[in-house]
Parts: C-alpha cells; sequence; structure tokens
C-alpha cells in the first residue's frame, strides 16, 4: 500500500509511452501543477530511447510493477493511445498490484479538458477532504474473486459501476459484461476502458433491470459467475416525491436480479448498498434496506450473497461535490442544508477496491460496511474545497437550506439494532441484524403490488410495515406535490 503523500504534495506519476502522446501529456502536467501530479519517469519498450522531456526512460512496459514500486510511484498514466485493450489490462493489473491507481490516455485528456473548468475533482487533494489520508486498498488476494470468471456488473456507466468495472478488467476476468438501461452511459464506459466507443461490443449490454423476463434472458445468455449490482436510484429528494419508482427499481430490480442469480447457478451475488439504509428516515434508505433483506432472505443455497454499505463517494457523478463545483465555478451561493450535517465520505477507488475485498469474504447474505474513518462536516469541507480553488472565505457565498424531508443531520454505518462485529479485513465491518421473519415475502408482495400500480401512499404504508422504526416522512411537500393540478386543469 501506498504509503500517503504530505499535503500539498505531488503524486508520483509514471507514464506508459515515450512516444508524442506521451511527452506531450508531461509538458502538460508540468504546466499545470495545480492537477497534483509530478512526472517522474517514462516507460516505453523501444530500447533506442532513454530519455525524453528530461526524464529517465526507467524500462520496458514489462517492468511496470518493479518500477512502481521503486520508484513509490502513486499513478500510472497510460499514454500509447494505440495500446491493444488487452496490453492495457495487462498494465493496469500490474499497477494496481503495485498501489498505484491508473488513468488512460483517452479519459485522461477529457481530464485536462475538464481540469480547466474546475469540474474535475480528482485533482484535489483528497486527504484534505477526506480528514484521512486516501488508501488504496486492493489487495493481489482479491483476484481470485474475479480472475478467470464471467463477470457482469449493473448499473456499469454509473460512478461506481464504472469503477468496478475498470477494477474488475485489471484482474482478468474471463469474460467482463456491463450491464446499464442508458446507452449515453454505456457509450461512456467503453470509451474510457477501450479508448474507442463503437458500441459494437457484446459486453455491452442494453437492460433494465425492472424487466423480469429481459434480466432472465441476460442470465441465460452470459451466465454470469460473479455479479456486482450497483444499480440504483439513489438522489433522496426525489425518491420522496416518487416513492414507486425508487421501489421498481431498488427492491424490484434487485429481486429480478436476485432470482435470475440464483437460479442460474451464480457463484457470488453482491449488492451495493448505502448508509441511509442503517435506521432509514428515507424512501432511498429504506428501500435498499429492503434490497438488503432480500439478499438475506435468498442466502443459504449455492450462491454467496452479500451486500456491502457505504457512504457518499467523493467525486461521483451527482454528488454533493460534483454540485458545489458547479456552484463555485460559475459564482452561484453555495447551498448547504445545515450548518451542522455530517456525511460519511471515501474515493470511489477506495470503496470499490473494498467491495472487491468483500466480495471474498461473501457467503450467507451478510451485510458488510466498510470503515469509513470519521464523519466530515460539510461546512467544513466546503471551505477547504473553497480554499484548494483559491476561492477566500470572502468570497464565498453560503446559504443554508434546511435539512429536506427524510434527511438526516448525521448518516450512522450501522442501524441501533444491528451488532457491529470484526471480519478478516480491517477495513470490513459485518452488520449482524435478525433475518426477515415469515411475513416478509407477503409484505414484499404488497409492497411490489402498490408500486407497479404507482400508488405511493400505500408504496409508503408498505416500507414502514416491512422496517421497523422507519416512519415515512409527512412533508406536504413530499407527499402532495404530485396532487397539485396544473394551472389548466390537466
Amino acid at each position: 500500500m501506498r504509503a500517503a503523500r504530505a499535503s500539498g504534495e505531488l503524486m508520483r506519476s509514471l507514464v506508459v509511452g515515450a512516444g508524442e502522446a506521451g511527452t506531450t501529456l508531461v509538458r502538460a502536467l508540468r504546466r499545470m501543477p495545480e492537477l497534483g501530479l509530478r512526472p517522474v519517469g517514462f516507460l516505453d519498450d523501444n530500447p533506442n530511447k532513454k530519455r525524453a522531456q528530461g526524464l529517465a526512460v526507467l524500462g520496458p512496459t514489462s517492468s511496470l510493477a518493479s518500477v512502481a514500486v521503486e520508484q513509490s510511484i502513486d499513478v500510472v498514466i497510460v499514454a500509447i493511445p494505440s495500446l491493444p485493450p488487452a496490453e492495457i489490462r495487462r498494465l493496469g493489473e500490474a499497477a494496481l498490484a503495485a498501489g498505484a491507481s491508473v488513468r488512460y490516455l483517452p479519459s485522461f485528456v477529457a481530464a485536462l479538458e475538464r481540469d480547466a473548468r474546475i469540474s474535475d475533482l480528482r485533482r484535489l487533494r483528497v486527504s484534505d477532504l477526506l480528514g484521512r489520508s486516501e488508501r488504496h486498498v486492493v489487495r493481489a488476494i482479491s483476484r481470485d474473486t474475479v480472475a478467470g470468471r464471467r463477470v457482469l456488473v449493473t448499473g456499469a456507466g454509473g460512478s461506481i459501476g464504472a469503477e468496478l468495472s475498470r477494477q474488475v478488467a485489471c484482474f482478468g476476468p474471463a469474460a467482463l459484461y456491463m450491464l446499464d438501461h442508458d446507452e449515453s452511459n454505456l457509450h461512456g464506459l467503453q470509451l474510457q476502458l477501450e479508448g474507442h466507443a463503437l458500441l459494437d461490443s457484446d459486453r455491452l449490454i442494453i437492460a433494465d433491470i425492472r424487466d423480469a423476463a429481459r434480466i432472465r434472458q441476460v442470465f441465460d445468455a452470459v451466465r454470469p459467475q460473479v455479479v456486482f449490482h450497483a444499480a440504483a436510484h439513489k438522489h433522496l429528494p426525489l425518491l420522496e416525491l416518487h416513492p414507486c419508482e425508487a421501489v421498481k427499481s431498488n427492491v424490484m430490480g434487485t429481486a429480478n436480479l436476485v432470482d435470475a442469480a440464483v437460479e442460474s447457478g451464480t457463484e457470488r451475488f453482491i449488492l451495493i448498498s448505502t448508509d441511509k439504509a442503517a435506521d432509514p428516515t428515507s424512501v432511498l434508505g429504506a428501500t435498499k434496506r429492503v434490497a438488503e433483506m432480500l439478499v438475506q432472505k435468498r442466502a443459504g443455497g449455492t450462491t454467496r450473497l452479500a451486500s456491502v454499505r457505504f457512504g457518499n463517494v467523493l467525486g461521483s457523478r451527482g454528488s454533493f461535490l460534483a454540485t458545489l463545483s458547479g456552484q463555485i465555478e460559475n459564482g452561484d451561493p453555495v447551498t448547504v442544508t445545515h450548518p451542522d450535517v455530517t456525511r460519511f465520505f471515501m474515493t470511489v477507488e477506495e470503496a470499490v477496491g473494498l467491495v472487491l475485498e468483500a466480495a471474498s469474504m461473501a457467503d450467507a447474505g451478510e451485510v458488510f460496511v466498510l470503515d469509513m474513518g470519521d464523519p466530515v462536516r460539510i461546512i467544513d469541507l466546503v471551505r477547504q474545497f473553497a480554499a484548494q480553488l483559491h476561492v477566500g472565505e470572502d468570497d464565498l457565498d453560503i446559504r443554508f437550506t434546511g435539512l429536506r424531508p427524510g434527511e438526516k443531520l448525521n448518516e450512522c454505518l450501522f442501524g441501533s439494532t444491528e451488532e457491529r462485529t470484526a471480519t478478516s479485513h480491517p477495513r470490513i465491518w459485518a452488520a449482524h441484524t435478525s433475518p426477515p421473519g415469515p411475513p416478509f415475502p407477503k409484505r414484499l408482495e404488497r409492497l411490489l403490488a402498490a408500486a407497479h400500480q404507482n400508488r405511493s401512499e400505500d408504496v409508503r404504508r408498505e416500507l414502514a410495515g416491512l422496517l421497523a422504526g422507519y416512519r415515512p416522512s409527512e412533508s406536504a411537500e413530499a407527499v402532495g406535490v404530485l396532487a397539485t393540478p396544473y394551472p389548466d386543469g390537466f
């Protein structure tokens, strides 16, 4: 595991490819130290290349792992646009095994463009925002879970799904199938992973997880041995307004996938959950907790199932930091719900690395909880974020909007009735709770029927019946907004 850099210290970067693309990239990085990357050398298979841009060529590409360790490399940038996908996967695997993160030229060039607009969050000093050092946690042993196996990632075009796809691809799966209902998401994902986006691969699957027949068709066709289920609706305020849609995706979609996995003999099924499922106060948290219960209920057969619960991911699409970045860039007031609100944060790379570790421990429907460190005050994060963008407090207009229906002032990782126990991994805990009782199937059936018929109030009532302690929001805004007629009477 790479030792943390001191605050403000540039990350040591190794550029694979000393050709025109690599040397151009080095010049760009030197002009933009705010990106946080310091090139220290190249790798290139041309034995006649000894130096480029004043940096040594430290060896051939086959020496990546050893050079990364010897040079304490934090980031490996693959700057050979024409490199075959198989070779890219090999280099990525070697880099990750050496404890370095990996970036690829096509997506990194796009990142350089985004950096000019202050919208790429990866260039910020993550340790300042997290209140701790970022930890790259993927161990070589984790590859055994996916190496040589057919792997399916749902929601593959989202932030978590895309990072899962990237890391899984580095561990030598027999096949990696990436499923999403949004073709634009798949287009962007293929561009990131392969440097082109022809959308001509049978590894890209368009499907809606709500469609049980289509999901069974997919499982019959690809016979996945490992499934990472990251597809979900996740925006809390919107789901308070549209609880039926939350149930259709987060509960019904999960049920369709779990059923198909168990029936087709999938070896492992991992549900990506959220800290909002612990003592839920929102429709989002309630539907994800019911999804965890579904996984628990179907455990006990040959398919090993588990859920992995964690909090906010820094820099994910639609996250608070993405919104904050846009507000600061545009000179708009920064909106924060409450001066004392706190949240748990980790980077997407950390979260996915730990998901892969948890997958190796999955057995009987466990709910694994990632160690996310201490909660971070949002107001402190805003000020640190702005400081890194050289925006002083006098220029920062912060406005408090109040907690929205279903939101907590402080999130928790474990429910009040859950027992926290250690696992074999120091950064992964297990939340032990009573398995769903005999009434669960009937109540679940009623919940799904209410969602299918778009009966919002019945959905809220059934969720409360399924989850002891959950009380639906009584906000008139959340409950009644859709009942208000249009001005013209329609």
